[in-house]
This record gives structure tokens, sequence and C-alpha cells, in this order.
């Protein structure tokens, strides 16, 4: 498996899935800039939707988007217990808070990133994140996880895309059940491993 990442990126998550679930994998840093890989190679060609996360299988099959790769990298290894069963109605609730973070959360993000964005609509946008914000909050409250008390893929994609928040001057200061989640998950070994391979740490 080689998993194509943008360092910080939502790519993060199935790194960090990768690392949990002590799987073999080339990790291949890309500059999302010049659509180049770090050996040279053209990223357009590898995914021609031109972003990251990319996984190329080891039959050179591309497979993209978050939360399947999340779903694929976690069904690699049942024993790791990194989700649920296919076919559980647990997996459906997994499946249900992937949908939630990838919709609601990371693409809430979007217009952030865009320095054509007015500020007046920023701040509608901040406001809808601090609603879905303040749901995980209550979530936090009685969950370590997102599914209780296992960690899951889900978790992954959500510690990386709340990372975000910093930098796009989203105030994380009222949510403080849902910053000791992020701070629970930042302190795993495979987390940790994650950000120091992408210079983060």
């Amino acid at each position: 498996m080689k998993l194509y990442y943008s360092p910080g990126a939502c790519s993060l998550a199935p790194h960090i899935m990768i690392r949990e679930a002590g799987l073999p994998a080339d990790i291949v840093k890309v500059d999302l800039g010049t659509k180049k890989t770090e050996k040279g190679e053209d990223f357009s060609k590898i995914n021609p939707k031109g972003y990251v996360p990319t996984v190329q299988l080891d039959n050179g099959q591309i497979m993209t988007e978050v939360a399947v790769l999340l779903q694929y990298i976690a069904d690699q290894k049942p024993d790791a217990k990194l989700i649920p069963p296919a076919g559980t109605l647990d997996r459906y609730r997994e499946q249900e808070w992937l949908n939630f973070i990838a919709t609601e959360v990371h693409k809430g993000f979007g217009p952030l990133w865009n320095p054509a964005t007015p500020d007046s609509f920023k701040a509608i946008v901040k406001k809808k994140l601090g609603d879905r914000f303040a749901l995980l909050d209550k979530h936090f409250s009685t969950n370590d996880f997102l599914m209780g008390k296992s960690f899951t893929a889900a978790d992954a994609y959500l510690f990386t895309i709340t990372n975000w928040s910093a930098h796009a001057d989203v105030d994380m200061t009222p949510y403080k059940n849902l910053n000791a989640f992020r701070e629970r998950v930042g302190k795993r070994p495979a987390v940790q491993a994650a950000l120091k391979a992408e210079g983060l740490v």
C-alpha cells in the first residue's frame, strides 16, 4: 500500500490509521501546489482529482476519499478493532459519524481557506462549525470516543479536521469536552508517530 499525503491535510487521518493498524505502507509526500510528489512524479496522473489522500493498492488500483480509505484500512486488520464489523448496526453508526465529519465538519472548513471568501460569510461559516462542535462537545461529555469507550476510524478523522481550527482562526475554547477528546487522541503513540513523520510536531 502507498499513501500519498500532504502534511496536516485530511490525509493525516488515513496515515494515523495505517500506523494504528500496524500495516506496511509507503508514505509519499505531495506538493499540492505543483502537483508533484517528493519523488518527482506527476501527481495529477496518479489521481486526476488532484487532491490527497490517495492510496495506491498493491495491485496498482487507486482509491480515494477519506471516509472510504479509513474503512478500507481498518478492515485490513480486523483484530485491531479499529472499526465495527461490516453489516452490524455499530458499523452503520460508525459510517454515520464518518459522513457527519466529512460533510458537516471537513467541508465546513472549506470557505475559510479561500482568500476570496468575504469576512461576513466566514463569520457565518464559523457559527455553523460552532454549532457542530457544540453537538460533539455534548457527546464527549459522556463518551471518551465517538463510538463510546474505544478509539475507531472516525476518531482519527475528527482529530485531524478539528486540528485545523487554529490555522482557520476558529475559537475552540468553549468546547472543553471536545478539546479533551483531541488531547486524548493526540497522545496515542500511532498519532504521535504520524504527526512526527509529517513534521507537525
